[in-house]
């Protein structure tokens, strides 16, 4: 069964949601360790949990937050959001993330990522890939660089990188249906690959049709809080 990682999205202490990205479409969900703890009590053994403000502003700001999950639950958490500095990867594991997204950096600062990714493993770190229109955006989808994804990805992949989030940015928070296609085409190219499909999951065919096409992992987020997928009978049939 395809891995399921639901996400918690962190507006000043709040789980929230957006739409493709647009801060001004945020919808407040609740507290982020309430809706933690009730992930776990559904059997949910992953989190991710990913820092808005952190993002939009280019440094960590909820790490209270993150220590709280890491704290008062066992959910492996992965981490993002603003994660420009040694200082920041440190803080995030010291908060108790079990791996940590980076993907801006990767684009801004490819050395000091390497650097990263060579110090702490391949299996710390999640090589964070949104893209739009073909190419890769960074600083929380507020600016678009002139990387395209195929040839970040190949840079990384070669590099010894095995984790990678995959957020089709104009599908995310919409419900319609992830990327498949280009999911698709990332394991086709890259099969040793552990990728994460995220943005447009809608329902409990959304996710199905990721696991036939072979996709590792899934995140989700407004599909369970809008109640579009039952994630206790989607981990019972895992």
């Amino acid at each position: 069964m395809i891995e399921l990682i639901p996400a918690i999205d962190i507006i000043e202490g709040k789980c929230v949601r957006l739409t493709k990205g647009d801060y001004d479409t945020k919808k407040v969900y609740g507290d982020p360790l309430d809706m933690a703890q009730q992930f776990e009590d559904l059997g949910v053994k992953r989190l991710h949990v990913v820092d808005l403000d952190g993002a939009k502003s280019k440094h960590v700001v909820n790490l209270a937050t993150l220590k709280a999950i890491t704290t008062h639950t066992k959910l492996i958490v992965d981490f993002g959001g603003g994660i420009k500095t040694d200082e920041d990867l440190e803080k995030a594991y010291e908060a108790g993330a079990a791996l940590v997204t980076a993907g801006s950096i990767a684009i801004t600062e490819p050395e000091r990522y390497l650097n990263w990714l060579h110090k702490y493993g391949a299996d710390r770190l999640i090589l964070g890939a949104d893209v739009r229109n073909g190419y890769v955006s960074i600083n929380g989808w507020k600016e678009d660089s002139d990387v395209k994804l195929e040839d970040f990805l190949l840079r990384y992949m070669n590099e010894g990188t095995k984790n990678v989030l995959c957020t089709e940015i104009s599908k995310d928070g919409t419900l319609a249906g992830p990327a498949v296609e280009l999911y698709r085409s990332i394991m086709q190219r890259y099969p040793e690959c552990h990728l994460i499909a995220s943005g447009g999951v809608g329902s409990t065919a959304d996710i199905l049709a990721l696991e036939v096409a072979g996709i590792p992992a899934v995140v989700f987020g407004k599909a369970f809080y809008e109640g579009k997928i039952d994630l206790k009978n989607l981990i019972t049939m895992s």
